[in-house]
């Protein structure tokens, strides 16, 4: 891949896939953990590693080239540094002058690795999600790689471990490693999200992609010409200092959209891959409860905590001592000087909370 800064006699790694790990949002669910300078992709979640980090290191080895990142500019700097720290520099990361959906930061990834060969293959993740088993992770891109290559898009179709409503749905149809998309269904009722589970047709919808650069784009400027426009532009005004692509203010211009809304549901060269391998969204407090380790009372404790007659909580601290009397099923957060406690079965609230301190004016605690 030719590197950010134009040099062209940077060698071109033929053959291996780009990660291209999308690090967008500000994790609202999360807060006050999760806020503007630092979103839940850059902190650790019960693991050793930040969710950035993890989702670089399993997208290592001999299939894979160094990653390109696309984040906030205010974050580049951050994720330099602890993708450095992982041992996987990034070999570029793009920057947006603001955030404007999926379909133009996947099409200006896209763009930015046709520039250099259109057909890479590359493969798109959110960079912050968890998964449990890298193995299966790789076979299911090795499965759909065929299809990439002939100019599919490929989603990576996720086993669902529940009736979940809070996640939109493949259905596929037909037969081979990489199956025709014959629709997809967004968040579910219960009772259809419980006919989905049974049904091997249907996975659940996590945003994976796998395509060649010059195929995603091709169908970008065909089914999203206001996104591909913008997007192509904003790339070719970008501003370039040493790995840094910073993207120029036509970036702007594009739709805010989801790359599902405006090119997924509508191309007709749609495949998915299944693939079973322990996914996790870490999408509020209560998902993280569910998948961290518990004491026996079923608490989960990060940082000083005590916990004294407590069952059923999430209790994590950056600094002051936090104790748990006779309690059940609180999270009670602790971070950079502000106190979150809630209900665990209020998924909703954090993000409730962050709207009443933005109007109480205290821009500065998110």
């Amino acid at each position: 891949m030719v590197r950010p800064d134009g040099d062209s006699s940077a060698e071109v790694e033929l053959g291996k896939i780009i990660p291209v790990l999308m690090s967008g949002g500000a994790g609202t669910r999360l807060w006050p953990l999760s806020r503007r300078a630092r979103p839940k992709q850059f902190h650790r979640l019960g693991g050793e590693r930040s969710l950035i980090q993890d989702t670089a290191l399993r997208l290592t080895g001999e299939m894979f080239a160094r990653p390109v990142v696309i984040c906030a500019a205010a974050h580049a700097d951050l994720a330099r540094a602890q993708l450095a720290e992982a041992g996987v520099p990034p070999a570029a990361i793009l920057t947006e002058p603001a955030p404007r959906n999926t379909a133009a930061a996947a099409v200006a990834a896209a763009a930015f690795g046709a520039a250099s060969d259109p057909d890479a293959l590359m493969v798109l993740m959110h960079a912050d999600n968890l998964v449990a088993d890298v193995a299966a992770l790789h076979r299911a891109i090795e499965a759909g790689r065929e299809a990439a290559v002939a100019g599919d898009i490929v989603l990576l179709g996720l086993r669902p471990a529940g009736p979940a409503t809070i996640y939109g749905y493949i259905r596929a149809e037909g037969e081979g490693p990489a199956r025709k998309v014959a629709s997809f269904v967004e968040k579910p009722d219960l009772e259809t999200a419980r006919r989905f589970v049974a049904d091997p047709d249907y996975s659940w919808n996590g945003g994976m992609f796998l395509f060649r650069a010059g195929a995603f784009l091709d169908e970008a400027r065909r089914l999203a010409p206001e996104v591909a426009r913008a997007a192509e532009a904003g790339l070719a005004g970008a501003a370039r200092h040493g790995d840094v692509v910073a993207l120029g203010p036509a970036f702007l211009q594009a739709p805010s959209v989801a790359v599902d809304v405006a090119i997924m549901e509508r191309t007709g060269r749609a495949r998915v891959v299944e693939a079973d391998i322990g996914w996790a969204d870490v999408g509020n407090w209560r998902a993280l409860w569910e998948l961290s380790a518990k004491t026996e009372r079923g608490d989960v404790m990060d940082g000083e905590v005590i916990a004294v007659d407590s069952s059923g909580c999430l209790a994590r601290t950056d600094g002051p001592v936090v104790v748990l009397a006779g309690v059940e099923d609180l999270v009670v957060v602790v971070e950079n000087g502000v106190v979150l406690v809630t209900r665990k079965d209020a998924p909703g609230a954090p993000r409730a909370a962050v709207e009443a301190v933005r109007k109480a004016g205290r821009e500065d605690l998110l």
